[in-house]
C-alpha cells in the first residue's frame, strides 16, 4: 500500500541521473511537477519524458538545464522553447508504439508521476482523463508517485489501477486542467461542412480537438448510428451522444462503447465521462492499433496538417526544420481508416496561414517532416473543396490540390510546380 505524504516529500525519492515519465494532457500532475522543479538545486541530469502536457512546465525552464532535460514524445507549447534553448529533445514515435518503448526497455524508466481518482471501496483508482502510455510506464518504473484528486473523473477500461500499484500518494483537491472551445470561424465552418459531406451514416469517427473537429461535429446532427473510436475527444461529441447520433452500434472494435486514450475539455466533459460506462479509456497500443482501427466499417479519420504539397505529402509535425508538435497518432488512424471497409482518411486544413501564406504548396519547406506520405493520402479538404487523391497520378493530384488552394495562390503554385517538373 502507498505511503501518504506531501508532494515535496514524495519527490525526494527522485535522484540525479534518473528518467521520469509524466502522465499527459488534462491529467498532468502539476502539484508533483512543481514540487520536482523546486528540487532543482539538489538534482543533476534528470530526464523528464512526456507527451503533450497541460499547464506550466516549470522543470522546462532553461535556467534549470543542469538539473532537468525534457524529452518530448509530442511537443506542447509549454516545452517548445526547450528545443532551441538546448534543454530539450524530441523523440519521434507513433502513439501506438510508445508503450512498447517502455515495455521493451528501449527507454528505461525509473519513476512515473501520475494523477488519479481516490480509491473506491475495493481499492481501485482511475487514471481518469488520460491513459495513453501511462500503464506501460507504471509497469516499467521502480517508483510510482500519484497525485490523488477527488476531481479526477472515474473512467473505465485500462484506466483502472489498484491503490497497491502506487508507492507514494499525495492527496490534493485541485481542478483538472480545462480547455474551452474556441469560436468557429467562417473558414472553419466551411471546412467542417465539406468534411461532413464525406461522412455516411454508420461511420465510426476519429478526430482531435479544436475548431475544425467541432465544425465537423456541428454538421452531423442529422446523421444516424455513428461510432467513436478516437485517440482523443472534447466537448463536441457530448450533444451527439446525448441525441443518440453517436451510439457505437455498428463499430467493429468494442461495439456499443466509445473508445479513447485521452480527452480534454470543459468541466461539462469531465462530468459527462465520470462513471460513464459508455466510454472506455484504453492504452494507446490498443486505441491506436491499425489492426483495431480497421475493424470498424466506414472508419473516418480526420486529422490536420501544417502544410500539404501538391503530390499529397503531409507535413504535420514541423515548420521546416523547426519541430512544432509531433507524429502522434495521425499515421495510426490514416492507415487504419484507409484499410477499413468503406473507410476514409481525411486531412483538413485552412487554405492559408494566419499571415496569408498558402498551406497547399508546390514543395514542402526545406527540412519539413512528412508525417503522412503521398501514398497514404486519400482526401485533403480546405474551405474551397475536397481533393480526392487515392489512385490519382501526380499530375492529377497537383490539379486537384491546386483547385482547393486559396485562389490568390493557385497560379503561383501551378507555375512553380510546372517549372520544377521540366
Amino acid at each position: 500500500m502507498p505511503v501518504y505524504t506531501t508532494a515535496n516529500e514524495a519527490v525526494k525519492t527522485i535522484r540525479s541521473n534518473q528518467r521520469i515519465y509524466i502522465q499527459a494532457a488534462a491529467a498532468t500532475p502539476s502539484i508533483l511537477t512543481q514540487a520536482l522543479a523546486e528540487r532543482a538545486p539538489e538534482l543533476k541530469n534528470v530526464e523528464i519524458c512526456h507527451l503533450h502536457t497541460e499547464g506550466d512546465a516549470p522543470y522546462a525552464n532553461p535556467e534549470l538545464a543542469e538539473s532537468f532535460h525534457v524529452n518530448s514524445f509530442f511537443i506542447g507549447k509549454n516545452v517548445r522553447h526547450t528545443l532551441s534553448a538546448g534543454n530539450g529533445s524530441y523523440t519521434p514515435v507513433f502513439l501506438s508504439e510508445l508503450p512498447n518503448l517502455f515495455r521493451r526497455n528501449i527507454i528505461q524508466l525509473d519513476v512515473v508521476l501520475i494523477h488519479v481518482s481516490p480509491p473506491d471501496s475495493h481499492g481501485y483508482c482511475s487514471l481518469g482523463v488520460s491513459v495513453e502510455a501511462t500503464i506501460a510506464a507504471i509497469e516499467a518504473s521502480s517508483v510510482v508517485i500519484a497525485q490523488v484528486n477527488p476531481n479526477m473523473p472515474r473512467t473505465f477500461g485500462d484506466s483502472i489501477i489498484h491503490i497497491s500499484r502506487i508507492d507514494y500518494a499525495v492527496e490534493v483537491n485541485v481542478p483538472i486542467h480545462l480547455q474551452h472551445a474556441i469560436t468557429i470561424s467562417d473558414v472553419e465552418s466551411k471546412i467542417g461542412y465539406n468534411v461532413a459531406s464525406l461522412i455516411d451514416d454508420k461511420s465510426t469517427l476519429q478526430m482531435g480537438i479544436g475548431s475544425i473537429p467541432n465544425a465537423v461535429l456541428t454538421n452531423l446532427e442529422s446523421h444516424k448510428d455513428l461510432g467513436l473510436h478516437t485517440e482523443m475527444f472534447s466537448d463536441g461529441v457530448i450533444g451527439l451522444i446525448e441525441k443518440g447520433v453517436i451510439n457505437c452500434r455498428y463499430k467493429g472494435t468494442v461495439k456499443g462503447r466509445a473508445l479513447a486514450t485521452f480527452l480534454i475539455g470543459s468541466q461539462r466533459l469531465y462530468d459527462f465521462v465520470d462513471d460513464n460506462p459508455f466510454l472506455e479509456m484504453r492504452e494507446s497500443s490498443f486505441v491506436n492499433d491499425t489492426a483495431q482501427i480497421r475493424r470498424n466499417p466506414k472508419m473516418i479519420a480526420i486529422n490536420s496538417a501544417i502544410e500539404v504539397d501538391i503530390t499529397g505529402q503531409v507535413c504535420a509535425d514541423s515548420i521546416g526544420m523547426k519541430m512544432y508538435s509531433g507524429v502522434g497518432g495521425q499515421m495510426d488512424f490514416i492507415r487504419g481508416a484507409s484499410l477499413s471497409d468503406g473507410g476514409k482518411a481525411i486531412i483538413a486544413l485552412p487554405s492559408v496561414t494566419k499571415t496569408g501564406a498558402s498551406r497547399i504548396v508546390p514543395f514542402l519547406k526545406e527540412g519539413a517532416g512528412v508525417v503522412t506520405t503521398r501514398a497514404h493520402a486519400q482526401y485533403v479538404v480546405t474551405e474551397y473543396g475536397i481533393a480526392e487523391l487515392y489512385g490519382k497520378t501526380l499530375k492529377q493530384r497537383a490539379k486537384a490540390l491546386t483547385d482547393i488552394a486559396h485562389p490568390d495562390h493557385r497560379a503561383a503554385i501551378e507555375e512553380q510546380f510546372a517549372a520544377a517538373s521540366h
